[in-house]
């Protein structure tokens, strides 16, 4: 029996996963509902005046109640409602729609049997009028409540949740949070700082006050709070002194809804909660995009992502998922990560069509074979060894991974008709004093330079090649972020290379919407920089973050300075300003003004190049670097000294 009620083909895993009763449905039981209550009525004022019922009269009388309900409810469209989301809202629609019914019933009443009483009549509209609106609401509040009660039966414990204000966001978050799309959080009321709405009540929920960190402790232990759900992030930044902190000391979840571009529309998932990470609020407002051009340019693609196992790679294709695309591949050769991406799409994606593939950009028989069987019709190529100081200790690999296997990429993009490759480079690409950013530089000049000759007619093909070029991601795999966070977990110290060092930041979601934009704007041979606001001073970040944690800097978890490693300088550089890049119609999304290369002798200077890395000869190797890139100048680095070789040569 419970199985047959709760199991997953039970009564009530039906119930809650029904879209919606049909409109006809909720006529039908109003119709016959009010038709009830009128005969109730008739029946009651026959009972009370101790008077025989005729039914020939309750006929007639039924008959007549049937067909006025269903065209009062029809004129108010009191049936076009989702019943499991009826609110009071909905109440008026049904208490006018009975008035209209008794002022069309009762004087028809009085025609067809002139022999009843003008009492009886006004007694009997009022009768029927209160009582068939009480029932309706009545109802409507029963199946309300019974389908939440299946809900929490259904998906177990729900998870207790302040919401944060009283302002018009604050006040829709109650339902938002309730429907059927978030089953495993129940909101316990609202939560304000001070005590101007002492006693009030927001969408039948309690307000609740603090004015300081005590009393919020002792308000949590005493409504059994899980988590606090702010309106957005703006508001969970403006907190970050004082309520995020709190949350943080308690180990409460803080969640927030996802933004409206980001909710269910026919093609996205169903939304969840989101929870707040404390490198959300270490930068400025997130850049916005336009979704619907991006959808526009991916309808009815092949898209291909390298490097999809990746921080960048995986949320790409993720946000990818929001698209209307005919397939997506995912290549990498990281098997492991390449697995764990497979299952989160079975479980979260299964809409989406996707193919995962193990290779190696550099192998030219793996990569003629994707694209001989797959056909991408547009390719983000994130794939990429990305850490300075390891490629600083391996720079024949970052030259194979970075430089040729781009190269390699790119020619089969071309040699099978791929419309567009957006290649993902970096802010160290500019003025690189690594050799990360010198390959990432070399990977920009060989796309570039493939596109120009593809431009003018000088190579044979028709791919348009996009570049973009932004900072630090918050968060991703390996960066500064998780290892400060774990830092902290462990107890500190927080290590900083200097304390002047800046880096410019943006999280992993719109670094990825970025980066499908500026493909999408594209014309080809263009270096898109997007505009990432004021740099940060990670000392400064992690100073926040401590702080964030609910810890004392410096006298509880303290910070120590380890100088900079190899390859590594103080800023990055953008070139984001307005005499090195040229606008776009997005306020954000820039194009740099760099000079242009012949394809062809790009071609022989990064296949010498190739051979070198290839022969694992790293001084030939890097010297080459530095000639084809003039402006890669190494710090604190071994390699030093081939600047100062070319300097005094």
């Amino acid at each position: 029996m419970k199985n047959y009620l709760l199991g997953p083909n039970g009564l009530a895993t039906k119930i809650v996963h029904t879209r919606y009763l049909s409109r006809w449905i909720v006529m039908g039981i109003d119709v016959v509902l009010s038709t009830l209550v009128t005969v109730f009525a008739y029946w009651l004022i026959r009972f009370v005046r101790e008077e025989l019922v005729v039914w020939s009269w309750v006929a007639y009388l039924a008959l007549l109640a049937a067909v006025i309900s269903a065209l009062a409810f029809a004129i108010l469209h009191a049936h076009r409602v989702v019943m499991r989301f009826t609110t009071l809202r909905e109440t008026w629609r049904l208490g006018i729609a009975m008035a209209l019914k008794v002022i069309i019933l009762y004087p028809l009443i009085h025609v067809f049997y002139p022999q009843v009483s003008n009492e009886r009549l006004i007694l009997g509209a009022l009768l029927d009028m209160m009582t068939t609106t009480v029932v309706l609401v009545s109802v409507r509040v029963v199946l309300v409540s019974l389908y939440d009660f299946l809900k929490i039966r259904l998906h177990g414990e729900q998870k207790r949740v302040l919401i944060f204000g009283m302002d018009d966001c604050s006040a829709s978050l109650s339902t938002a949070v309730s429907n059927s799309f978030l089953p495993s959080y129940k909101v316990t009321g609202y939560l304000t700082i001070g005590k101007r709405y002492k006693h009030y009540r927001l969408s039948g929920e309690s307000v609740y006050f603090i004015t300081g960190e005590e009393g919020f402790n002792r308000l949590v232990k005493r409504l059994r709070v899980d988590g606090i759900v702010f309106p957005n992030y703006r508001t969970a930044q403006e907190e970050q002194k004082r309520l995020v902190r709190y949350c943080q000391k308690l180990e409460l979840e803080m969640l927030v809804l996802p933004s409206v571009e980001e909710m269910s529309d026919g093609q996205l998932p169903r939304p969840q909660m989101k929870e707040i990470r404390l490198e959300e609020l270490l930068g400025r407002d997130e850049i916005k995009i336009s979704m619907k051009e991006i959808a526009e340019g991916l309808e009815g693609k092949v898209v291909m992502v390298t490097g999809a196992a990746g921080s960048i790679g995986s949320e790409l294709c993720r946000q990818l998922t929001r698209f209307n695309i005919k397939q997506l591949i995912f290549l990498d050769s990281a098997e492991t990560p390449m697995h764990n991406i497979q299952l989160e799409f079975t479980d979260k994606f299964p809409k989406t069509p996707f193919v995962p593939v193990i290779g190696d950009v550099r192998s030219l028989d793996r990569m003629d074979f994707v694209f001989r069987n797959y056909h991408p019709q547009v390719v983000f190529h994130a794939a990429a060894y990305k850490h300075v100081p390891l490629m600083e200790s391996n720079p024949c690999e970052a030259v194979r991974v970075n430089v040729f296997g781009t190269m390699n990429v790119a020619d089969h993009a071309v040699k099978y008709g791929v419309e567009r490759f957006v290649m993902v480079s970096t802010d160290k690409a500019v003025n690189p004093t690594n050799i990360m950013g010198a390959s990432k530089r070399l990977a920009e000049i060989y796309v570039q330079s493939l596109s120009v000759a593809i431009r003018d007619g000088l190579q044979v093909g028709t791919t348009r090649f996009i570049t973009t070029r932004f900072g630090n991601v918050l968060g991703s795999n390996g960066s500064v972020i998780p290892r400060f966070r774990e830092q902290i977990r462990n107890g500190g110290p927080v290590t900083v290379t200097h304390p002047d060092i800046i880096r410019y930041f943006m999280t992993i979601p719109e670094a990825c919407r970025l980066v499908m934009e500026a493909g999408t704007m594209g014309m080809g041979g263009e270096i898109y920089i997007f505009e990432m606001g004021r740099p940060v001073k990670i000392a400064d970040m992690a100073r926040r973050m401590i702080e964030l944690s609910g810890f004392d800097p410096d006298k509880e978890i303290s910070i120590i300075y380890t100088g900079l490693r190899p390859g590594e300088k103080l800023y990055e550089e953008l070139l984001s300003n307005k005499e090195n890049t040229l606008p776009t119609a997005h306020n954000k999304i820039r194009v740099a003004k760099v000079r242009e290369y012949n394809y062809f002798d790009v071609v022989n200077e990064l296949n010498k190049l190739n051979e070198l890395a290839a022969r694992v000869n790293i001084p030939d190797m890097v010297k080459m670097m530095k000639d084809i890139v003039p402006e890669f100048v190494s710090r604190n680095s071994e390699f030093e000294k081939y600047d100062k070789e070319s300097v005094s040569s």
